[in-house]
């Protein structure tokens, strides 16, 4: 199904639709782009909707776990104070405001715009489930036409919020195309980003290769790649963080960026490693006992992972005999290289002395995110510039590893920031009164 000028069509339209697309475009950049307070406006309005379940069906027919929380973190995303806190705190006050330059020694003075990039090309990930709607909100909001190609697994919830939005607010009608088109396309997909001034592609390491290769080479690529997150603690833990780093592992299934596949324990000593694992295991496993998977497949992936792991404890002589139930399991290892854990409750626990944790983490440099950071107060600032300087670009308290905080950066950047242009103009001084 493709969605162009507010209409739905069926995919076999996709060819004639992308053919007359770059003069519907010209048409659309001509004029002035959509005010920010109209697209928060609308987005706000979207929100209440979808708290007052709007998309409750859509919601459920993911057979996710955690559907509700899901919807709660949806809601409040699309929220008018959420929004305007994001843009101020990405973007600034005024950033639609023009200023001029005042350079030193009488040089002439520069008019700065700030403008949208143009026309920009989403391309989803289909392991998040309503994502590739808000890419496209962080493109409305910046001022942007948004190209949305779907993840071959979408279910129908990102078309559901965009027609809804549309519904709220029919004048951005001409800023958003959705496209059904599966990856193998590639043809259409590389039309698509010939269109486009930017390209924004979520997603592993396979598919920003092939953007890469496929994109015009003057085209601007927005990369947000795959991440890895760990805890890292060290001194004494106070018994409640360690339970919330329990609830962490267990809730998020460990399946986003910033959960936590490892735990670092600031020792070289396997001895620390297994008293470590006799004190968290049982809080893991009460964490689990809480939040038992709910679906068929949840399920399934979690007694497959379990016994995968037990089979890998025995052949491999690196990593000790598992602390393991169905549910979760504790997998010590002498080694100390940042990797996915199993995922479904099963972590790794690995030694890593500050001595060496800059050594150690560089060699994973382009994949670090968050560090879920637990130690001795005094010790908290020292050990967070480490890691800063290791490559880290989030650091929080281990139970709160994938909280969504508002006004955050994504990867160490400003998403907004990403979508505009900087446009110098060169003034005359008869112009200065004007400006």
């Amino acid at each position: 199904m493709i969605l162009a000028n507010g209409k739905r069509f069926d995919s076999s339209m996709q060819d004639s639709i992308l053919e007359g697309l770059e003069a519907r475009l010209n048409e659309t950049l001509a004029k002035p782009a959509p005010k920010p307070e109209t697209v928060i406006a609308a987005i706000d309005a979207l929100g209440r909707r979808a708290a007052e379940g709007a998309f409750d069906e859509q919601i459920a027919a993911l057979q996710i776990d955690g559907a509700e929380q899901y919807k709660e973190l949806a809601a409040r995303l699309l929220r008018r104070d959420y929004l305007e806190f994001k843009v101020r705190t990405e973007l600034g006050q005024d950033f639609c405001a023009d200023s001029v330059t005042e350079p030193p020694a009488g040089l002439v003075k520069l008019r700065v715009l700030t403008r949208p990039l143009g026309v920009l090309l989403h391309i989803a990930a289909g392991n998040a489930d309503g994502l590739p709607a808000f890419s496209v909100a962080e493109g409305l909001v910046t001022g942007n036409i948004n190209l949305l190609k779907l993840p071959q697994a979408d279910n129908g919830l990102s078309l559901a919020i965009i027609e809804a939005l549309l519904e709220i607010e029919p004048s951005l009608s001409d800023y958003i195309y959705v496209f059904d088109t599966p990856s193998t396309d590639l043809a259409a997909i590389k039309e698509m980003a010939n269109l486009s001034d930017g390209v924004v592609v979520w997603g592993g390491e396979t598919a920003v290769a092939a953007v890469r290769r496929f994109a015009h080479p003057g085209t601007k690529l927005i990369e947000w790649g795959h991440r890895l997150s760990f805890a890292y603690l060290s001194g004494n833990i106070a018994e409640e963080e360690l339970e919330a780093l329990a609830e962490h592992i267990v809730t998020t299934r460990q399946l986003l960026c910033s959960s936590c596949q490892v735990i670092y324990l600031d020792t070289a000593d396997m001895g620390q490693i297994r008293s470590f694992c006799d004190l968290f295991y049982p809080m893991l496993e009460a964490a689990a006992l809480r939040h038992q998977p709910q679906t068929i497949g949840a399920v399934a992936a979690l007694t497959l992972r379990s016994r995968t792991d037990r089979l890998e404890a025995l052949l491999d002589p690196k990593t000790a005999r598992p602390w393991s139930s169905p549910l979760c399991s504790l997998i010590p290892k002498e080694d100390s290289v940042l990797e996915l854990s199993p995922m479904f409750g099963n972590v790794f626990v690995k030694p890593l002395a500050r001595e060496q944790l800059l050594p150690v983490l560089r060699q994973k440099k382009q994949y670090l995110q968050t560090a879920g950071l637990g130690c001795n107060p005094e010790d908290r600032e020292a050990l967070t510039q480490l890691l800063v300087r290791a490559g880290v670009t989030r650091v929080t308290f281990p139970g709160s590893m994938s909280a969504s905080l508002p006004g955050e950066a994504h990867d160490g950047e400003y998403p907004l920031r990403r979508y505009l242009s900087t446009v110098n103009v060169e003034l005359k001084d008869s112009w200065d009164s004007e400006f």
